[in-house]
């Protein structure tokens, strides 16, 4: 079966940075739905038409992949205003509770990069924004998408 849209592909990938540090490796194939917010558009593009057994190594320049880092995306927060026990590293979906700066986005994920006793940093960027990436994968599998995953655009919940 080609991939097309809709349908679920079965994904094996190893991602990089440009200076071939290993970001993520998924070796247990996965599925993603192929024609919905699964995967990014030039992965899709790369993919359109293929079939099962389609190797690619695509380069990712961030515009591509997570887009650019966005330091209005940076906040300081009083640490007064959040819960105790923040750490580096803990993320938020949408502002921390208590966070009080304005001008955060609602639909950002947040990450605690750095604590200091009067304040928190909190970065709203994805994690790998700013970031050209080399996405080496290969296609183990492609099915027809089923009606509630073309309904919801997904595989996952």
């Amino acid at each position: 079966m080609l991939i097309t849209a809709p349908c679920v592909v079965t994904l094996t990938w190893r991602l990089e940075d440009t200076q071939g540090n290993l970001i993520d490796e998924l070796a247990e194939p996965l599925e993603f739905f192929y024609g919905g917010e699964d995967l990014l558009e030039k992965v899709e593009e790369a993919l359109a038409d293929q079939d099962t057994g389609f190797h690619a190594v695509l380069h990712l320049e961030p515009e591509h992949a997570f887009g650019d880092y966005d330091p209005a995306l940076v906040f300081f927060e009083a640490s007064a205003d959040l819960p105790e026990g923040m750490e580096v590293g803990m993320q938020f979906d949408g502002p921390p509770p208590g966070a009080k700066i304005p001008g955060t986005p609602a639909g950002a994920i947040y990450t605690v990069t750095e604590v200091y006793p009067e304040h928190v940093v909190l970065d709203g960027n994805h994690p790998l924004a700013g970031i050209a990436l080399r996405l080496d994968l290969t296609v183990r599998d492609v099915r027809e998408a089923s009606e509630e995953e073309i309904e919801a655009g997904s595989v996952g919940s």
